[in-house]
């Protein structure tokens, strides 16, 4: 099936930024996102979707590549220099005719298997990631069978050679092309290359030697950590075959909406409400920051809109070496209920300013007719 474009997945243009796809990537994860949506599989596919479209997109060196040779040059087709006309590359033409790496020294079936990633996602508070945190986590994981000790047979038996393949874990082929005799070799569809066959398989694991388990562990969630971001767990993920090394552990990061404070980046911004006294006579308040409260002076004829900067009190960046800022947006409350001694003083402030209050429309329309003349 062929893959939708990643700039349209995102929903940005070819020449979108990367904090605007940053910014894109953000908003479709909190909505598509497996918890928000449970049971959801068509919403779990476009989260997938999206996040595999932001992972290339935000890397500079694949972003170039997709854009010049579309999603085929990311698995190492169309790039140039490895294409030989077969319909894919130097790797795909030995597959086709050695069975997936028979030819190449790639080891024999039955020989160590690396085992798979595994995938975690955790959900955070927005303080914790700013200033990180250690986590516990559980993951269901693959382990040793107690019953069998991972041997797969039931206890007293033991397993017996293959008599497919005859302990060799191959299967071979041979096959005239245009290129002459060629031998194909896969591992035993009998054995499945392990060389051996499980005649009495242990009742506990149904002869594959291992059982899920749940698996509980300490993860350390970095200070300046954003939503998307993936942890690697190295030799945290499933065990390896025939003793292969264990696959790795991602384990991907999404922090809670904070009711107050918004993140940009590094940067935080919040908005604080103030008076109508405050703005015009000017004051000093004190601002809540991810720090403790922090002391602000709002000059006299402040504007509703106006931003004020505390530098420094924005998110940590991740490799400490500096940190971001917190923008203040100040927006001006107009009362709602006024006494008739506060609706007297306004009157007479808006006459000693020139105003005229009673028809002020007509006022305004005179100012717009003079600027379009």
């Amino acid at each position: 099936m062929a893959k939708r474009d990643f700039y349209e997945v995102l929903g940005v243009q070819r020449t979108a930024t990367q904090e605007e796809m940053k910014k894109a990537y953000r908003q479709l994860a909190r909505k598509l996102h497996p918890d928000v949506n449970p049971g959801d599989a068509q919403a779990e596919e476009k989260f997938k979707e999206v996040t595999e479209a932001y992972q290339v997109l935000s890397d500079e060196q694949k972003r170039s590549i997709y854009d010049r040779h579309g999603y085929e040059g990311l698995s190492g087709r169309g790039a140039g220099g490895d294409d030989f006309g077969f319909g894919g590359g130097f790797t795909d033409i030995f597959d086709m005719f050695f069975g997936g790496g028979g030819g190449r020294g790639g080891g024999r079936p039955n020989g160590p298997t690396r085992g798979s990633d595994l995938r975690y996602e955790i959900e955070i508070s927005f303080k914790d990631a700013a200033f990180g945190k250690e986590a516990e986590i559980e993951i269901p994981s693959l382990a040793a069978c107690e019953k069998c000790k991972g041997t797969g047979s039931k206890s007293g038996s033991n397993p017996v050679r293959c008599s497919r393949c005859n302990g060799t874990g191959e299967f071979r082929q041979t096959r005239q092309t245009l290129f002459g005799q060629m031998v194909n070799v896969q591992a035993c569809p009998s054995c499945h290359g392990a060389g051996v066959e499980i005649q009495d398989p242990c009742p506990g694991c149904r002869g594959t030697g291992k059982t899920r388990v749940a698996k509980k562990m300490r993860v350390s969630i970095p200070a300046g950590v954003d939503s998307g971001q993936r942890l690697r767990l190295t030799g945290e993920g499933e065990p390896g075959e025939r003793g292969g090394p264990r696959g790795d552990l991602y384990v991907e990061i999404y922090i809670k909406e904070h009711e107050f404070f918004k993140r940009d980046g590094q940067d935080v911004f919040c908005e604080i409400p103030i008076s109508f006294t405050q703005a015009a006579l000017g004051d000093e308040i004190d601002v809540p920051t991810l720090y403790g409260n922090q002391s602000i002076k709002i000059p006299t004829g402040t504007q509703t809109g106006s931003v004020f900067r505390l530098r420094g009190m924005g998110f940590p960046h991740l490799r400490g070496m500096h940190k971001g800022d917190q923008h203040v947006v100040v927006k001006v409350v107009t009362p709602e209920k006024l006494t008739s001694k506060q609706k007297k003083i306004l009157t007479e402030f808006a006459e000693e300013s020139g105003e005229d209050i009673s028809r002020p429309q007509k006022k305004i329309l005179k100012k717009l007719k003079e600027i379009f003349q």
